[in-house]
């Protein structure tokens, strides 16, 4: 291999610091070892295992990635790296600059498609998570594309008696392991594939009602919309991405200036709802929700503010005046009553049977259902912060100090995500209050209650992968974008559910095609490794009759043995197409899964 130099750009990604060496290499010959494993098998490929002099430089896995394809006729090739969104970006112009016979054909009828491992994906960009994952993209079922990680605990306690061999032994001891590894994980194909398919058929049903349960709540024409532009992305990822957000929703803010503008045209048109010279009734009911939060962090100072907001509400609903009066009465408690604890009596906190004006409800409605939404907004936020300080304390605090330091940052935002779900709470309870005078119906849809094990973080409880998991709901309800613009934000989120939704009944319905297609291949391969020990046994010859007769025996072996490994295949399988049948859900399987289940599961002829 000769050596090269290439112009390497700025990583356009995270800082990932796979391509430098971890320690010094004065005085080593090799740093460690690369190889190319099949990502769906865990199977070390021929030709694809490497020394490396300072790191996985672009220039070393080059050289092992066209060793290890550059023979075969495939047609669809995956390639999983973890650093591969900067890897690929130039792979096909370095191969260029090596000689020729490393050179692969990538164009005419091949298709490479670049991901990135499931473990792997989540300390890259937002950019990449969607362009670069297993999850997304078509075709490769549930592949985690994390099998070259998995052989390393297999391999590194060789490391020790490896190091200080010369270059010969060293290739020859690694070349022991990894076929041993390899022979292991081929005699294991029967039960790993049965596994396997157990668990496929039944995530795919249970995804796939997931599925058309989430979609038959949504209008046709958005869904045949949705399809088509998820279509244009699986093809050509330059197309706009369907599992990205394109819409915020209103916050708090935007509604606060909404209302200013409908006081202000109200006002000009002499329609407007005013009893004060300065306090309109859109500001009395904004700003009792300001002082609301307040009540639960402060105290004292706030009364006299809250006295002089009382004077003022009293314009706006008099019979709060009588109200407050006749239970100073009845009270017994002749304690000084704190700021937090005097009842403001908004509209939704008003006694049953009193009468207050429509608009101030309507007026709270508005408010509430984007005080509702902001909070959710905060709670995400505060989630999404706190999961990132948890990684930060894991992988980079170290000592008493730092810790402490890391747990008190920790705790207050624990305490943010903790007010933010309080004010969900109160938001939708004032909610609820108010949806029966106001005759509002279906309100309960886009603002479900919120229980503590709602509360958790976007990746879940840990014990959920994206092909398992049910998020919780916070983190699919994205915020309607009030009254105001209800219909893009409804239909932003909903897309971006219906696409992932989509994505897992895909996925684990393309894992059940590509299982049995693998059980076909591997009895017919177990068949051919059969054939070519019979034709060895039939051209054996040696000097000595002993010999010959011994290679003949052994060559029989060889092939006997493969097919028991067959038979045994066929004998493990041989309920999967009854299972898969059932699975499905169909009577008549479709004519090319049949061909795959018939096969898998002929009755064989056990010897």
């Amino acid at each position: 291999m000769p050596s090269l130099m290439v112009h390497s750009k700025p990583s356009t990604c995270s800082n990932h610091k796979a391509v430098d060496a971890e320690r010094s290499t004065k005085g080593l010959a090799a740093t460690g070892v690369g190889t190319i494993d099949c990502a769906r098998h865990d199977i070390k490929r021929p030709s694809s295992v490497g020394d490396l002099q300072k790191g996985e430089q672009y220039v070393n896995m080059d050289y092992l990635f066209f060793s290890s394809i550059k023979d075969t006729e495939l047609v669809e090739v995956v390639v999983s790296y973890d650093i591969v969104c900067q890897w690929s970006i130039k792979v096909w112009d370095r191969m260029r600059q090596y000689l020729h016979h490393m050179h692969v054909d990538h164009e005419g009828g091949r298709n490479f498609v670049f991901l990135i491992p499931k473990f792997h994906l989540p300390a890259h960009i937002m950019a990449c998570q969607t362009v670069f994952s297993f999850n997304y993209n078509t075709g490769v079922g549930r592949t985690d594309g994390e099998a070259p990680e998995r052989g390393w605990s297999h391999i590194n306690p060789v490391a020790t008696s490896t190091r200080e061999m010369g270059p010969g032994s060293r290739q020859d001891t690694l070349d022991d392991h990894f076929g041993d590894w390899n022979w292991k994980k081929t005699t294991l194909m029967a039960i790993s594939l049965l596994r396997k398919i157990k668990n496929a058929v039944s995530d795919r049903s249970d995804q796939v009602f997931r599925y058309h349960q989430f979609e038959l709540g949504i209008p046709k024409h958005h869904v045949d919309r949705w399809k088509e532009e998820l279509k244009l992305w699986e093809d050509d990822h330059r197309n706009p991405n369907p599992f990205e957000t394109r819409y915020k929703s209103l916050t708090l803010d935007a509604v606060r200036r909404a209302l200013a503008q409908q006081d202000a045209v109200e006002m000009a048109n002499g329609d407007a709802y005013v009893l004060h010279e300065e306090v309109s009734a859109s500001q009395l009911i904004i700003t009792g929700l300001d002082l609301e939060e307040q009540q639960y962090v402060r105290r004292n100072v706030l009364k006299r503010k809250i006295e002089r907001w009382i004077d003022i509400q009293h314009l706006y609903v008099p019979i709060l005046r009588r109200i407050r009066s006749d239970r100073e009465k009845e009270s017994d408690d002749q304690a000084e009553i704190k700021a937090e604890q005097i009842e403001l009596l908004l509209p939704s906190g008003m006694p049953p049977r009193r009468d207050c004006d429509y608009r101030l409800r309507e007026l709270e409605w508005q408010l509430r259902s984007s005080q509702a939404n902001d909070a959710l907004d905060e709670l995400r936020n505060g989630l999404r912060l706190q999961a990132y300080l948890y990684i930060d304390k894991d992988r980079f605090q170290r000592g008493q100090h730092q810790n402490t330091r890391s747990r008190g940052i920790i705790q207050r935002v624990k305490d943010k995500i903790n007010a933010a779900a309080i004010k969900y709470r109160v938001a939708r309870g004032a909610l609820r209050t108010l949806a029966a005078p106001l005759t509002k119906v279906g309100w309960e849809k886009p603002y479900p209650v919120l229980a503590d094990a709602d509360v958790k973080q976007l990746s879940g409880n840990g014990d959920e992968s994206e092909g398992h998991r049910e998020l919780s709901w916070i983190w699919t309800r994205l915020g309607d974008g009030s009254q105001i613009d209800a219909e893009v934000g409804l239909q932003d989120a909903l897309c971006i559910e219906w696409c992932k939704s989509k994505a897992r009944a895909d996925r684990w319905s393309e894992e059940v095609q590509l299982l049995l297609e693998e059980m076909r291949r591997i009895a017919q391969f177990f068949e051919s490794r059969a054939e070519q020990w019979d034709r060895r046994a039939q051209v054996v010859t040696a000097a000595d009759e002993g010999i010959e007769r011994g290679l003949h025996a052994y060559a029989t072996q060889q092939a006997w043995q493969f097919r028991a490994m067959k038979a045994r295949c066929q004998h493990v399988w041989r309920f999967v197409p009854q299972y898969v049948q059932i699975g499905l859900g169909i009577d008549v399987v479709p004519p090319e899964l049949d061909t795959e289940l018939d096969t898998i599961g002929e009755d064989p002829e056990l010897t």
